[in-house]
């Protein structure tokens, strides 16, 4: 996407002189990149050492035997080379060829046996000998090293080869020991191509061998030379809307193609774009079009844009012709009198077929041209080219009273002397300022000084060719620009010219390389991008300023919302709106469209269907190419609602109605169905209106029906078209509804991980030429590190981790190294994730870390500004690099993200995401943990649970005597002490509440009943007896009162319930009972308001309570053990034990399992543990088991069993003994066994609940326990 600026002046004047003086300079700047049409196997051919010595010619001779004739590489006539009269920058030496030769390399040599020889040149080349153009390489003028000496020859192969009659060598530097010496040999071969000359009148028609052409694949080539900025240079159209054009146009070359567009409007397929500039410096340019499909490169002078055409369509249906030259008389409005080219072409190719030979041989309709010629006819106007010092002084004529001068000039600098000139009696002096053209004239009589001013123009600095026109005579000056009168002013004295003529101009050029559409403004010396209203920052506008995913700004702490995202980066892709949801489980990107829900539809039939096109947000391009590519999961709601209008028919006939998906194909299934399966979800799930069809539509009922579903096969959406085919009948009706593309996931997370020093993933080579942009993340636990790195033959680029605080960006285009650095305040090896993003451009280098730190360093002016690589891409150590230890994931290059887990899967030393991490091992962390990563492992933040441990598995629980309780102040309250004051600060109650909805959860178990075991003032009640739970939310007289079960729970048994509310609707489950639904009646209120405690075990509030739980159950409270308690996000018993949690209780409170099973994590091996830990004290991964050795004695064995059985018999005596004292002191008394007994003759549920749970209840009050 690289736009070239030529700089050019072209200069014709016109004088009262008896002779017209055209004015040729310094070749444009445009890199010239030749296709070459004659191919011979070794291009190898010394071309200058046969010429005879008039075929040299140079600026001057130091003395005869000095000629440029004796020039000759190995060479020993004369004085054994060339050098010129004075040693200076204005020295050349030129060669003709005698004919067009392909030139491929040089070599120079100093003048024989001598100190004279050149140290450093320039190569001009030509067709003409006076339109020349310099050699350019990795984008700049070129300067060739010359010699150290004057024997040992220097040969340059040329990258860019050339095709010229007339070489021309400028000497930048010699021998500080002499002076200017020369002997050159020029390698190559001969060229010949077949050229025709456009006189802007003649058209070659290439007629096609068939009326119409449906073409799927096109190459063009073809090389062109004008000195016009307007003219057509291939033309081609169809009946049916499609047409190429190739065209130039402000001296710029536009391709305009159109595939088709559809019969509503809504495709649009017209698709222009633009590349080069300056291209009428009448030099040779070489253009090539390939195209298949929609995808097209198209190729100036060896620098490509990649593009895919709009609309949907993939055939050129072209009618009769394809025209070269110009338009043709028949051609359709798109031609709009443009007009028709001037100038030559060469090696014109069409799919195979050689035009220019082809009209040569008279086998194309040449009849257009009044005089067909097959060679190039030249022009006698050529453009000259002035810097910043240079000028051009030529001789005028005394004693003339008019001056008359005329001249055509194009510049991009604002201002700058034009011309200048002295009179018998004053001055006169032609400037641009600001961009108008300013003439002032001053006069001097011996009476008086006489001053005119004249301007015309505005914005002439825009690099376009402008044509000045000014006449001067006695008592009258005219200034006339672009041929329109501009002023004329009357003099009242006359004028005299004087006898010199001076015209200058000024500054230097450079290259654009400006990409996704920024603006431009430059001069002669530098250029400068606008990127507003873009999309996209940087120095060339390269860089997009969205993130590229929905997951990206959720990671960045944003809510849902609507938001621009730009999947690929620095890529062709222009950024879109999606609507991001992340209130889900999954972050999902949805992509509206315009067609409104339950779209009527009527008057169709299957032969001549109704198509609704389908537009979204985001072009079909955007959506393919970008979401629904990198997604793990799309679907798209479709649902065709129909009276007497059928939908598919059955699976063995033609269907009705389809729709279209991505790549313009077909689909015959219908929402909740699957490709390949020509039902509706009815039919898949057998539950038709009509069993006998596979859609409710199909049955052709008078009543409406309905077929709707998901689509899900992401390959096929989004859902472009939908051709309705049943409507056309009397009564026969539908509406259409089809729903936004839903997705989610993407590679945001694709990742790998180095477990060894010496481990490196390998890619293609990056292709990162003018620009490169690279972004990934991090993390390490490792000092230093080399990210990745790509090599050239001397090019390199590399990213690494140079010690714990900084990254640096290295490379090396041809100019040395340059190496950028940030330094973080921080150690980055923090096992935390790092963003890391480099740019490299034409205009400057720049390095980011974390958005918080930045470094750049802008380009030199002149040098390469090409990277070129060639090895692969590695990603971590290669070549005997610092390896990498640790993560890298979203890694993109250029816009493209590299699939790292997939290369990991097959390459030693790596693994695919992070291994040890939450991707590995976030399923260990139970019951609501939060897996947090670590490099070499992984925590289980228990936090937000009512567990604890280090899989969120241990239960908190604790043992309430008679009259213990915990108080829990949910909303604070006036406090005056600091400590109060930090307390105050840290409640941990979650910051968003919803007053309609409660969710509880916890274990108990108690052989004491009825008691109070948990409540909520003001309006919540949960209590116990055999269960019941009441509700006081207001509007009621008495509170509501749920009898959960009537069994006796307080059997010494661990008794879990699970109970939510939303609204009206409370669902409560006991044990592994399935759950209970209860309703509220419709008087009660929902909101659960002014929450301010929550109590445990009792209540002790001054305020209305309840009478029910004062009277019955609050005296004595909960007796028995409470675990896992867990209150809408609140856990009192886990922050009974924390610091500076609002907590108080009463009474003693013991810590206790309660019998409560934990749950039991097999331990990881160190085989199947990638960060396995050696260390004893590791916190985590853990195993105590012990692993028997193969090795132990078969005796031992059984000798330890027998002891473990003795230890075993020891311990229970022991335990019923204690058992037996405390029951007799009476500190404790249970009735467990007979709570046993009554559970049994109950029912055979809760003897199955005694048998699942073995567990003894410890229910001490003491502060030790068995």
């Amino acid at each position: 996407y690289n736009a070239f600026t030529l700089k050019i002046c072209r200069t014709v004047l016109l004088t009262n002189f008896s002779f017209s003086l055209s004015l040729l300079c310094s070749p444009p700047v445009l890199p010239h990149y030749s296709v070459f049409v004659s191919l011979i196997d070794k291009c190898d051919e010394p071309l200058a050492s046969p010429l005879s010595h008039t075929a040299f010619t140079s600026s001057s001779v130091f003395s005869n035997g000095y000629a440029p004739g004796y020039a000759k590489l190995n060479r020993r006539g004369g004085a054994g080379g060339w050098s010129p009269l004075d040693s200076d920058h204005y020295q050349w030496l030129q060669v003709d060829l005698g004919s067009r030769k392909q030139v491929r390399a040089i070599a120079t040599q100093g003048r024989y046996s001598s100190s004279d020889w050149t140290t450093r040149y320039r190569l001009l080349y030509s067709d003409t000998g006076r339109n020349w153009k310099p050699y350019h390489q990795d984008g700049n003028i070129w300067a060739f090293s010359g010699n150290s000496n004057s024997e040992s020859s220097v040969r340059h192969e040329l990258q860019q080869g050339i095709v010229a009659r007339f070489l021309r060598l400028i000497p930048l530097d010699w021998s500080e020991e002499g002076r200017i010496g020369l002997r050159i040999e020029v390698y190559g071969c001969s060229y010949w191509s077949d050229v025709i000359n456009f006189d802007g009148q003649g058209v070659i028609s290439y007629r096609f061998k068939v009326k119409k052409m449906k073409i799927i694949k096109d190459v063009i080539a073809l090389r062109f030379k004008t000195s016009e900025s307007e003219g057509v240079i291939l033309h081609g159209e169809g009946q049916q809307g499609d047409y190429i054009t190739l065209e130039l146009r402000k001296a710029k070359l536009q391709l305009q193609i159109n595939l088709g567009s559809n019969q509503y409007g809504s495709i649009l397929g017209h698709t222009s774009v633009t590349t080069g500039s300056l291209l009428d410096d009448n030099h040779w340019h070489s253009v090539v079009i390939e195209r298949y499909r929609r995808n097209v490169n198209f190729t100036l002078d060896r620098h490509t844009q990649h593009f895919r055409t709009n609309g949907e369509f993939d055939h050129l249906d072209l009618d009769y012709e394809l025209s070269f030259g110009g338009m043709p008389y028949s051609g359709k409005p798109v031609g709009g009198g443009r007009k028709n080219f001037k100038g030559c072409m060469e090696s014109i190719n069409y799919n195979g077929d050689n035009i220019t030979d082809l009209a040569r041989r008279k086998k194309l309709d040449t009849s257009s041209f009044r005089n067909l010629s097959f060679s190039c006819v030249e022009t006698h106007t050529f453009p000259v080219f002035f810097n910043a010092s240079s000028f051009l002084q030529l001789p005028g004529r005394a004693n003339h009273n008019v001056v008359s001068v005329g001249f055509q000039f194009r510049t991009w600098n604002p201002d700058g002397l034009l011309l200048f000139s002295n009179l018998d009696d004053g001055i006169l002096e032609i400037s641009l300022e600001e961009g108008k053209v300013i003439v002032h004239i001053n006069v001097t009589t011996a009476t008086k000084n006489y001053r005119v001013d004249l301007s015309s123009g505005s914005g002439l600095n825009d690099g376009q060719w402008h044509a000045i026109r000014l006449v001067v005579k006695e008592n009258f000056a005219m200034l006339t620009i672009n041929g329109e009168e501009a002023s004329a002013v009357i003099l009242t004295t006359s004028l005299t010219a004087a006898s010199l003529l001076v015209i200058t101009k000024s500054k230097h050029f450079t290259h654009l390389f400006i990409v996704h559409g920024g603006g431009c403004r430059q001069t002669w010396d530098s250029f400068s991008c606008t990127c507003d209203g873009t999309g996209y920052t940087g120095a060339t506008c390269h860089t997009s300023i969205y993130e590229p995913s929905c997951e990206a700004y959720k990671h960045l702490g944003r809510s849902s919302d609507t938001y621009w995202i730009d999947p690929d980066g620095s890529g062709p892709l222009s950024p879109f709106k999606v609507n991001c949801n992340m209130t889900e489980d999954n972050v999902w990107t949805t992509v509206m469209n315009n067609l409104p829900p339950r779209t009527l539809v009527t008057g169709s039939s299957r032969e001549k269907r109704t198509v609704l096109q389908v537009n979204y947000s985001a072009s079909i391009d955007q959506v393919s190419a970008t979401i629904t590519t990198s997604a793990e999961y799309c679907e798209q709601h479709i649902a065709y609602s129909c009276r007497t209008s059928r939908l598919l028919n059955t699976p063995d006939g033609t269907p009705y109605t389809w729709w279209v998906g991505r790549g313009s194909e077909k689909h015959f299934y219908w929402g909740g169905s699957g490709p390949g399966i020509q039902k509706c979800a009815c039919g898949i799930d057998r539950n038709c209106t009509d069993p006998k069809y596979d859609c409710n539509c199909d049955a052709d009922h008078k009543v409406w029906r309905e077929d709707s579903g998901l689509l899900v096969y992401k390959d096929h959406l989004p859902v472009s078209q939908v051709a309705v085919g049943d409507t056309n009948r009397p009564g026969s009706e539908a509406k259409l509804t089809v729903g936004p593309l839903r997705c989610q996931g993407d590679n945001y997370w694709n990742a790998a991980s180095f477990t060894t020093p010496s481990s490196y993933l390998h890619f293609a080579t990056f292709q990162g030429e003018t620009s490169a942009d690279i972004s990934f993340y991090f993390k390490t636990s490792a000092p230093y590190g080399v990210f990745l790195e790509n090599l050239g033959n001397t090019d390199f680029i590399r990213l690494e981790l140079k010690s714990p605080k900084v990254v640096s960006f290295s490379f090396d285009v041809g100019n040395g190294p340059v190496e950028l650095s940030v330094h973080s305040a921080t150690p980055l090896n923090d096992d935390q994730w790092h963003r890391v993003v480099a740019e490299r451009n034409v205009k400057e280098a720049v390095l980011q870390l974390d958005q918080t730190y930045r470094v750049s360093r802008l380009a030199p002016a002149q040098g390469h500004t090409r990277l070129e690589l060639f090895s692969q891409l590695y990603v971590g150590a290669a070549g005997g690099q610092r390896g990498f230890l640790g993560c890298i994931r979203g890694l993109r290059m250029n816009g493209i993200t590299l699939d790292l887990e997939e290369r990991a899967k097959v390459t030693p030393g790596v693994k695919p995401g992070c291994q040890g991490h939450c991707t590995s091992y976030g399923m260990y962390c139970r019951n609501g943990g939060k897996c947090v990563e670590k490099y070499n492992g992984y925590l289980c933040d228990c936090s937000k649970t009512a567990y604890d441990g280090p899989f969120c598995t241990k239960d908190v629980g604790g043992f309430f005597e008679a009259g213990t309780l915990i108080k829990y102040s949910l909303a604070p309250e006036p406090v005056s002490s600091s400590r109060d004051s930090r307390l105050q600060s840290h409640q941990l109650w979650p910051q968003e509440v919803n007053l309609t909805r409660e969710e509880l959860s916890l274990s108990f178990s108690t052989s004491n009943a009825p008691r109070c075991s948990s409540t909520s003032a003001p309006k919540l009640r949960t209590i116990w007896r055999s269960l019941q739970v009441r509700y006081n939310l207001g509007g009621l007289r008495e509170p509501f009162s749920i009898d959960v079960d009537q069994r006796n729970l307080a059997n010494g048994q661990p008794h879990n319930i699970n109970m939510s509310r939303v609204d009206r609707r409370i669902t409560i489950q006991m044990d592994h009972y399935p759950p209970v639904s209860y309703t509220l009646p419709d008087a009660s209120d929902t909101q659960l308001n002014l929450v301010k405690t929550l109590f445990l075990g009792k209540v002790y509030e001054t305020g209305h309570v309840d009478p029910a739980v004062i009277e019955r159950h609050n005296s004595p409270g909960f007796v028995g053990c409470l675990s896992r308690v867990w209150f809408n996000g609140v856990a009192p018993l886990k922050a009974s034990d924390r610091p500076l949690t609002p907590v108080s209780h009463q009474g003693k409170l013991l810590e206790s399992n309660c019998g409560a099973s934990p749950l039991t994590i097999p331990p990881m091996s160190a085989a199947t543990d990638p960060w396995h830990l050696d260390n004893t004290d590791a916190e985590f991964p853990f195993n105590e088991e012990r692993v028997i050795p193969d090795g132990v004695n078969r005796d031992s064995a059984i000798i330890g069993g027998i002891i473990a059985v003795v230890i075993f018999t020891i311990l229970c005596t022991l335990v019923f003994l204690i058992r037996y004292m405390f029951r007799h002191k009476g500190t404790y008394h249970t009735n467990e066994a007979k709570g046993s007994a009554e559970s049994a003759a109950e029912s055979a549920d809760t003897a199955i609940i005694g048998t699942d749970n073995p567990e003894t209840i410890d229910e001490s009050k003491k502060e030790w326990f068995i």
